[in-house]
């Protein structure tokens, strides 16, 4: 009996021991692996810009007068006229070009006063033979000259006629070189009024997004003068990386955000077909898609969202339903694999996983897991393969 009582004695001191130096369960948190929906999207900067921006410049060579126009003002299509262009002032004459200006307005003139005697010669000689064929008809009437005679007188007549038709046009000619150089002086000297000969009128209606060139001036063909659009035909254009846009596609869905106002839906309208390449904050060479969304929904939420504004979009690459996650904070790299420590019989098991599409919380799970099981959150270095844990009450 006494030996009996030794025994147990020594078997319950060594199970006391044991239980003192064995170590106790790791306490974790636990997730399940169930059926969520997973979205899968990029965030990306952009920037708000009219779609068919219209830059207003100079048709011909000219006076731009003062534009009283400013950004923000509203405008008609074919009916707004956005600026003014009349003819240059002419260059300033020195004293050498002001004398031969003066010199050649005394030698028109001078020329006016020759070709306005010479009509006069001209009128005189023209009544002279139209006397003289009128005698020569009457004397032939009376057999008095011959023939001969008064063909001679009548043609003589109709020479004279021409002459004076000369005299006209010669007349003419000179008083509008005279005009022409007189212009060159008057010009000279300010005396001239030059009237506006070209009207630019707005190509499309909205409103003046920018204003180019406002004061008087002088301009060449094809300065611009100002940039028009319509603030209603707006989209949002960012510029993901390559590796992100292939995944993009025509019409689907976005959230246009950061802009200042509530948050917008849109869609992807288009793709561009290449791709720039930027250099980013860190001095890294980036290939960059340019991707442009169009709002969608009612376009008074987006009244004040203005060209060249700055936006968050976010843009939607990849949703399933009903697809089988896991939490991300339980995942970890088992060299090149994915893994999970999973919770059976109180201990941690390691689980190889095969992963599919993730999002910022969940991960999709193509095979390792079934649907209920339970995955340790964040496991720490004293979780292993076999270690005993104990699950933390969940916080509601």
């Amino acid at each position: 009996m006494r030996r009996l009582i030794l025994a147990l004695s020594a078997i319950a001191l060594v199970a006391a021991l044991v239980w003192a130096f064995m170590p106790s369960p790791v306490p974790v948190e636990l997730a399940e692996v169930a059926p969520r929906t997973i979205t899968v999207t990029v965030e990306e900067e952009g920037v708000a810009e009219i779609r068919e921006v219209f830059v207003v410049s100079a048709t011909i060579a000219g006076q731009l007068q003062r534009l009283n126009l400013h950004a923000g003002d509203t405008v008609v299509a074919d009916k707004t006229v956005v600026a003014l262009i009349g003819p240059a002032p002419p260059a300033l004459l020195d004293a050498r070009a002001r004398a031969v200006a003066e010199a050649t307005v005394a030698a028109a003139q001078a020329a006016v006063d020759l070709a306005r005697a010479q009509l006069m010669q001209a009128e005189a000689a023209s009544e002279f033979r139209s006397t003289e064929a009128s005698r020569a008809k009457a004397l032939f009437e009376r057999l008095a000259i011959s023939q001969s005679a008064r063909d001679a007188a009548i043609l003589e007549e109709r020479s004279a006629l021409a002459a004076v038709d000369s005299a006209k046009a010669n007349l003419s000619v000179r008083n509008r070189e005279l005009e022409s150089a007189r212009a060159v002086l008057e010009a000279a000297n300010g005396t001239v009024d030059p009237a506006c000969c070209e009207r630019l009128v707005s190509p499309v209606s909205g409103r003046v997004l920018r204003v180019l060139t406002e004061n008087a001036q002088v301009v060449a063909p094809g300065t611009p003068i100002l940039e028009v659009g319509n603030p209603g035909d707006l989209e949002i254009v960012v510029e993901l990386l390559s590796r992100d846009a292939v995944r993009v596609r025509p019409g689907a869905n976005a959230t246009i955000s950061g802009w200042g106002g509530p948050a917008l839906t849109a869609r992807v309208a288009r793709v561009e077909p290449s791709a720039v390449t930027r250099v980013s904050a860190l001095g890294i060479e980036e290939q960059r898609v340019e991707v442009a969304l169009t709002l969608s929904g009612d376009p008074s939420q987006w009244q004040s969202l203005g060209h060249g504004f700055r936006a968050v979009a976010e843009i939607t690459l990849w949703q399933g339903d009903a697809v089988l996650s896991i939490p991300v904070g339980a995942l970890f790299r088992d060299g090149s694999n994915w893994a999970a420590y999973v919770l059976r019989d109180d201990r941690a098991h390691l689980q190889l996983i095969r992963l599919g599409e993730r999002d910022a919380d969940h991960a999709q799970v193509l095979d390792g897991l079934v649907a209920g099981d339970q995955v340790i959150l964040h496991p720490s270095d004293r979780v292993a393969d076999g270690t005993r844990v104990q699950p933390l009450p969940v916080t509601p």
